[in-house]
């Protein structure tokens, strides 16, 4: 888990109401965080990845603030109005490196402006979400610049390495940016991110003061906030949308939490980039049902005690029918559904392994009967003579091309191309098990039990997990009648009475595919592999394909059962 260096003092000068060490860990017991050490004034706390706001003294006053019941609702900043010259105009250049970028302004409560501490643990939560929700800077990084110190607007924009010049952070003479890449320790950690070529990344105001080169580093000059600035401009730029709106939203509460007011910066540019700046300040809805609070706590809760629960969690709820409708802030990224909230209502309560508290589950003290089923069709597979595979549920966007699966779920931001798609049939997987298998004999015979994600309208995210069998027969004079076989056979295990009708079916020849119907409904596919999908695989023998939908096939053998 990510680990932090909090100050303990800093902490309790956020807290509204002094709290001492004990309760403190206890506190800390109903959150996603833990002290894991502290030593002296220093605080050693680890959190899960999905709470990085709890990883800055802002954040974790907040949270414990709200917890102490000492302070409780959404934490609203002051929004001010903003300048109409200061804005981020994005050139179209930039789209093939890092397209996205989101900015804002904050504002100190005093005259003071910025304290040491404060730019310090700024600095500090930065790295940190640099080295997590932004990948080590890849998908999001960050910046800090002195408003006072610019001239707006500011340009984001692909430019020639030897035109660009400025003092870097860590510097005092003015080199060319080709330099800087050549010599920096930092550009040859991140470079590759922010550099095309001969040209780099540049953000750069309107008389040409270069802010910093991103991902890589801030220049002094026009890029160096420092203690008494009393306008701060925070942007992130990025290769992913989400995480670059994520951790600015993460970033803001260091000064939100402090009473520093806020300013949307509109980005000019660009279709994908093009915001008016208050998408990554403004508070977004999400909705928490009653039903799914009642599944996962295993308890009814009054509107009055989950609106109360809610407050201490820092976030504000209103009834809306059928449960609540919840305002989130920008820096709960993590809360995306019903079960992202309930989860905080059930925690916020404070679970104790002492309160005895049982959630809900299916399995409890037996196998599930839908279990015992899947079960019983790897069993009759074995006895098929059929070697059981172990695949992942994630597959290579190459073999769903090459299937032409185009109702798959594809991931926005795998981390490898071989792991970039969520198989909506097993025969994806099993594909690939036949390509890098092509330095053994044949025949290959092969079938294995496993979940796909298949889209669904009426699921909570878009899409649902089903269990399908599936079987791939390779070899010399294997044809449809193996497969089709092999589906029957199943199916005469269970004694269900099908329907075969022919269909074209992805990845295979035409007139060569079938899909098996039972009451109606389809139960299971199975055809000849296309030679040209063998082909590409380097499968020098024919092969047939047969799955089963397990999950629907329970649904109609249990309804029978019942009949």
């Amino acid at each position: 888990m990510p680990v932090a260096t909090l100050s303990a003092e800093r902490l309790r000068a956020l807290l509204p109401l002094p709290l001492s060490d004990g309760a403190l860990d206890d506190l800390l017991f109903a959150s996603k965080a833990e002290l894991e050490e502290r030593v002296g004034d220093e605080l050693h706390l680890s959190a899960s990845p999905d709470r990085l706001d709890l990883l800055s003294e802002a954040g974790l006053a907040s949270y414990l603030a709200g917890a102490s019941e000492a302070a409780t609702g959404l934490l609203r900043p002051t929004e001010r109005p903003g300048r109409a010259e200061l804005q981020v105009r994005v050139d179209a250049s930039v789209a093939p490196l890092r397209p996205h970028l989101a900015a804002m302004v904050v504002h100190a409560p005093h005259a003071d402006g910025l304290d040491e501490g404060t730019l310090a643990e700024a600095v500090r939560f930065q790295e940190l979400l640099h080295a997590t929700l932004g990948r080590g800077r890849r998908a999001a990084s960050l910046g800090i610049y002195p408003v006072e110190r610019l001239n707006p607007p500011i340009r984001y924009s692909l430019e020639s390495l030897e035109q660009v010049r400025f003092v870097p952070l860590d510097g005092a003479e003015e080199v060319t940016a080709a330099r800087f890449y050549d010599q920096h320790p930092m550009a040859a950690q991140y470079g590759g991110y922010g550099r095309s070529g001969d040209r780099c990344l540049t953000l750069a105001d309107s008389r040409g003061s270069v802010l910093s080169l991103p991902p890589v580093l801030n220049s002094r000059a026009a890029g160096e906030a420092r203690a008494g600035d009393r306008e701060l401009l925070l942007e992130s730029t990025g290769q992913s949308e989400r995480a670059v709106r994520d951790a600015l939203g993460l970033l803001q509460l260091v000064f939100v939490a402090r009473g520093w007011s806020v300013t949307p910066v509109p980005v000019l540019g660009p279709e994908a980039a093009r915001s008016d700046g208050r998408g990554v300040i403004a508070p977004r809805s999400v909705d928490l049902p009653s039903a799914v609070l009642r599944a996962i706590s295993g308890e009814a809760h009054s509107s009055g005690d989950v609106e109360r629960r809610l407050a201490m969690a820092r976030l504000s709820a209103r009834p809306h029918a059928g449960g609540w409708r919840v305002e989130v802030p920008p820096w709960r990224p993590d809360l995306l559904t019903g079960v992202d909230l309930a989860e905080d209502v059930v925690l916020i309560g404070g679970v104790r392994p002492e309160q005895g508290l049982l959630l809900p589950s299916a399995t409890r003290g037996r196998r599930r009967p839908e279990g015992q089923f899947r079960t019983q069709a790897r069993r009759l597979l074995l006895g098929f003579g059929l070697v059981q595979p172990y695949t992942p549920l994630l597959v290579g966007e190459s073999v769903a091309a090459l299937c032409r699966s185009s109702g798959a779920v594809r991931l926005h931001n795998p981390v490898s191309a071989e792991f970039s798609v969520l198989r909506d049939r097993l025969l994806l997987s099993h594909l690939e098990v036949l390509g890098r298998n092509t330095r053994h004999g044949y025949p290959q015979r092969f079938a294995e039990v496993g979940p796909v994600i298949v889209r669904a309208e009426s699921a909570e995210s878009g899409a649902e997990t089903r269990y399908h069998a599936a079987a791939m027969l390779a070899g010399e004079g294997v044809g449809f009648a193996d497969g089709a076989a092999l589906v029957d056979y199943l199916l005469r295990s269970w004694d269900v009475s099908s329907v075969r009708e022919p269909a074209e079916l992805p990845a295979t020849i035409p007139g060569r595919g079938a899909r098996v119907r039972v009451a109606g409904e389809t139960v299971a596919e199975v055809g000849e592999v296309h030679p040209e999908v063998l082909t590409a695989l380097g499968v020098p023998v024919p092969a047939t394909w047969a799955e089963l939908d397990l999950s629907a096939l329970w649904a109609l053998t249990r309804r029978h059962e019942t009949d």
